[in-house]
């Protein structure tokens, strides 16, 4: 065994890596021999890929799953996964620091072992892999196949030295970091999701690409570590899909972290001089770091496959086209995960691989658009959010209200030293119909579910006002919300009549 891997993500090639990868692409794997024909061949091992694989073959389907690199896909590999590791490690270096705050004295410096944050990070990587592993989908009944897959006819698609036919295929092949077109990039080096779990010794300087949720998580992390990060996003960018003030919450967190945001300019050019990386603005100023991360887009995963010889359209940056039962241009083969939509979340893979589970193999027909996604942002505090906001439903053309607590409202949050942040609630207006939500809080991305579950059984926001929550939670902004819903329908007249009937009663 040589001390690298071609992959990137078991690099370093230590005991941890190793086992990740004696679980996700064994050197010793043998493709079975191909079945007749497939029910459904499915080409990635991503989420998507492994839970319509799985599903498929527990319903009684014959399924083979084809993959090139290494199952799990990003989640578990460069992605969810290794990426709250870190997000864990940096904040106990967090609190560390401010322990004072709560009364708690700790003697000497705060130090970060960065050597022992990575390698606790593919120690518990690796744990979680057997989940996602070459024998464990061979056990559920697929036929594993390692290797490119590339389509040869209107059924068949061959791997390796096989031919393998099908009756429905379903393309999950995910995405990959998005290069940027900048002068002298590619000579000077950069790291993107795909390389930055990888390192070894923490950057003292280091420049991040992009105010995205890879952007701000990584740079957030890594100024907690002790580098010394400058995040190059300007506001417009910086969280781009978020509330803006939501964003701006985030900010102010991250710069009490030490983060830079004060290049807030184009980059024209990036040079490497001795062992740094020099970033050059349009403004003339420049810039000296360690270390580049890209953390700006996705790029589908295409090439490769051959999608043009069975009538496959896609576009190279957008992905796959989909209709909304997730069905390509060619109507045997089905597209799950960030292949074939804008919102590359785990989550939202695993849900579109059920509805191809459905509307590929039963004749369902599952849409995609009948989805309530909620999402989130991993940093400090967290931002999550679920449907629309104000500006999205005004483009709609969908009229609302918004409900407003801030968390320095809530008791727990207050005692929890977590009380920055607030819960913007859209209902429809003069309606209690929830349209969407946006939570900052430190654990928003938990609480953001049960906006989700009310808006998927249609429960009002005077609804939740109704259930008891446990006190004192953080989820009790929730339900403060619907307190704060139920006091809007006190309109004056109904504020006269109840009025009136109190007086009568005394």
């Amino acid at each position: 065994m040589t001390a690298t891997s071609p992959y990137h993500a078991t690099n370093p090639l230590d005991e941890h890596n190793q086992k990740l990868l004696d679980h996700t692409h064994p050197q010793d794997w043998n493709n079975p021999q191909s079945a007749d024909n497939y029910n459904l061949v499915v080409i990635g091992a991503g989420t998507a890929g492994l839970v319509t694989a799985a599903g498929s073959a527990g319903l009684g389907a014959k399924v083979a799953l084809i993959e090139r690199e290494l199952m799990g896909g990003d989640c578990l590999n460069v992605g969810c996964v290794p990426s709250k590791a870190l997000i864990r490690s940096a904040r106990a270096a967090h609190d560390a620091r401010r322990a004072g705050d709560f009364g708690v004295r700790i003697d000497g410096e705060i130090t970060v072992d960065f050597p022992a944050v990575m390698e606790r990070m593919r120690k518990l990587r690796a744990g979680i892999s057997h989940v996602d592993s070459a024998k464990r989908f061979t056990d559920l009944g697929v036929d594993v196949f390692l290797g490119q897959a590339k389509f040869t006819g209107s059924n068949t698609v061959e791997v390796g030295d096989q031919t393998l036919k099908f009756s429905r295929a379903v393309l999950a092949t995910g995405a990959r970091a998005m290069p940027l077109p900048i002068d002298g990039l590619e000579q000077a080096g950069y790291l993107t999701n795909e390389t930055i779990f990888s390192l070894t010794e923490l950057p003292k300087r280091l420049a991040v690409i992009g105010g995205g949720p890879i952007g701000v998580e990584m740079a957030q992390a890594f100024a907690r570590f002790g580098s010394r990060v400058f995040l190059l996003s300007n506001r417009h960018q910086f969280l781009g899909k978020e509330d803006r003030d939501a964003a701006e919450v985030v900010r102010a967190s991250m710069e009490r972290d030490g983060v830079d945001f004060t290049h807030d300019d184009k980059i024209t050019a990036v040079r490497a001089e001795g062992g740094a990386k020099t970033i050059a603005f349009e403004n003339g100023s420049e810039l000296s770091v360690d270390a580049i991360l890209i953390g700006v887009g996705r790029k589908p995963n295409v090439e490769g496959l051959d999608l043009e010889r069975v009538g496959v359209e896609y576009d190279p940056i957008k992905g796959v086209k989909v209709d909304d039962h997730l069905r390509t241009t060619n109507p045997n083969i089905y597209a799950a995960g960030d292949i074939a939509t804008g919102l590359k979340f785990t989550h939202m893979a695993d849900f579109m691989a059920r509805i191809v589970i459905r509307n590929a193999l039963f004749f369902g027909r599952s849409k995609v658009s009948d989805l309530t996604v909620p999402w989130c942002t991993y940093c400090d505090p967290e931002v999550a959010h679920v449907g629309l906001n104000e500006q999205t439903a005004k483009d709609k053309g969908i009229e609302t209200d918004t409900i407003r607590v801030d968390l320095d409202d809530v008791d727990r949050a207050i005692l929890e030293g977590a009380d920055e942040g607030f819960l913007k609630v859209y209902v429809r207006k003069g309606k209690g119909q929830i349209v969407g939500a946006t939570l900052v809080a430190e654990h928003a991305g938990d609480m953001i579910s049960e906006i989700a579950v009310a808006m998927h059984a249609g429960a009002g926001l005077g609804d939740i006002a109704n259930v008891i929550h446990p006190y004192p939670t953080q989820a009790d902004v929730i339900r403060k919300a619907g307190d704060a819903y139920n006091r809007t329908k006190l309109t004056p007249t109904v504020a006269k009549v109840f009025d009136t009937l109190l007086r009568w009663r005394r």
